[in-house]
């Protein structure tokens, strides 16, 4: 922002004594940040006692990204986060971030995901195989079934049912639990008092890391080459020549997996939610998929071409963001928009508030790919750098960004090539809790294309 734009701190709900504003956003964090936007772009308020503020422009959301480990520190995301994530590179700090970033850089880089690419397509391939003509399916276990198996494959090199069975009742269990501590009075609650979701998420947590450990077991004792992911991180070595501890490796595998599966679940079952509610859009897709593929399976070579599928999965994240929520905790010196920021105050931004705003996006409700479709070399809608950060951005940009839209494009070009997915469920509501889930079972019939 310029001088003359410089925008104006404006005061948010007064909240109530020692909760603040807490009880306003455990009811509807969403709707409580579409009205602090709605309010100005930077708006003070309280999280529990601690002194906060929301910012929904996109040019101090940019600075909030790209001042992370300068101005701004990672916040405490509370004991339950803890709990599942460890210090991985999500939530590490400092040199501890930065070399751990380095060691798990490499194994998501694109080379690395071109040669994934063709697990995650086979599999797509196997469940369209099973899906026919008439069947009802339930979207939310189909594509949680489907991502986990990807998961298990390209993480950990191993598809038992086992393993995707175990690891992924356990996350479905922790994501629920850390949503609801982030958003309600164990956010404020000392670590060390015992709640029933503190119990269940330990409970989650020893599964997935009892299943963590027996996998890293057998990598150790088996190949010493081998193409997944865990076996990467195994080899990697920081400048020092040190390898990743085994807690460390614990932590990156299981951020990795939620990368890998809970993001891009998600945002496949929002995709076809919107796809089902906007026949147009659903005809458009298809006549891509029938002129580049032809009669074959969509491949890694295949993504660059397939423009318009890329567009309904980044218009599907701009509606319904699988991470809905971005915070930072202010250093001394730190700057939003040109207004010095305390010491300790926490500041949030939230892609859903801003990648829903009129101001940003024409008919900002409005599920439409073709505003990133690109016509002679413009989008067609010039929208904001930092309009659009599902996946955060700046250095602390989420690794496997890559990973996820290369996983849902292909993915979904298998599925929609061949079937439309038809839903009787009627309007979801989105429910945030680590990821933007939809908050009942996404009830469809398969409907063979002609």
């Amino acid at each position: 922002m310029t001088p003359a734009t410089v925008p104006v701190v404006v005061d948010g709900p007064r909240g109530m004594p020692l909760l603040g504003s807490l009880p306003a956003f455990g009811k509807n964090p969403l709707a409580f940040f579409e009205q602090l936007r709605d309010r100005g772009d930077i708006v003070r308020w309280r999280f529990g006692r601690k002194p906060s503020l929301f910012i929904a422009h996109p040019d101090t959301v940019g600075e909030l990204l790209t001042e992370v480990e300068r101005s701004f520190d990672q916040p405490d995301l509370g004991i339950a986060f803890r709990t599942l994530l460890g210090n991985g590179v999500i939530v590490s700090k400092g040199a501890d971030w930065r070399r751990k970033r380095s060691l798990v850089q490499p194994s998501v880089r694109p080379k690395q995901v071109r040669s994934y690419a063709a697990t995650m397509a086979d599999c797509a391939v196997a469940l369209a195989d099973r899906w026919t003509d008439g069947q009802h399916i339930d979207i939310k276990k189909e594509m949680a079934a489907l991502t986990q198996l990807i998961a298990v494959r390209t993480i950990f090199g191993v598809d038992t049912a086992a393993d995707a069975e175990a690891i992924g009742a356990a996350m479905d269990v922790a994501q629920k639990e850390i949503g609801a501590e982030f958003s309600g009075i164990g956010a404020v609650l000392p670590d060390w008092v015992p709640t029933p979701g503190r119990a269940r998420i330990k409970r989650a947590t020893a599964v997935i890391d009892a299943e963590v450990s027996r996998v890293v077991s057998r990598h150790r004792d088996g190949e010493t080459e081998r193409p997944d992911l865990l076996s990467r991180l195994l080899a990697a070595r920081d400048e020092t020549g040190a390898p990743l501890s085994d807690q460390e490796i614990r932590d990156e595998t299981v951020t990795l997996y939620i990368g890998g599966h809970e993001t891009t679940s998600s945002t496949l079952v929002w995709a076809w939610y919107l796809l089902s509610r906007n026949p147009r859009v659903r005809d458009a897709l298809t006549e891509e998929l029938d002129r580049v593929l032809a009669d074959h399976e969509p491949g890694y070579d295949d993504y660059a071409a397939l423009t318009y599928t890329q567009a309904v999965i980044k218009e599907t994240l701009r509606l319904y963001p699988t991470i809905w929520l971005i915070t930072g905790l202010a250093k001394e010196g730190a700057v939003l928009g040109g207004t010095p920021v305390p010491a300790g105050t926490r500041v949030w931004s939230s892609q859903w508030a801003t990648q829903r705003d009129p101001r940003w996006y024409g008919d900002a409700e409005a599920f439409r790919p073709e505003r990133w479709i690109e016509r002679e070399g413009e989008p067609a809608e010039q929208i904001p750098e930092y309009a659009w950060f599902p996946f955060g951005g700046g250095p602390r940009v989420c690794l496997g960004t890559r990973f996820a839209l290369v996983e849902a494009v292909l993915v979904l070009a298998v599925l929609a090539r061949r079937y439309h997915l038809n839903l009787t469920t009627e309007e979801l509501l989105p429910v945030p809790s680590l990821t933007l889930q939809p908050d009942r079972d996404v009830l469809a019939t398969v409907r063979t294309r002609d």
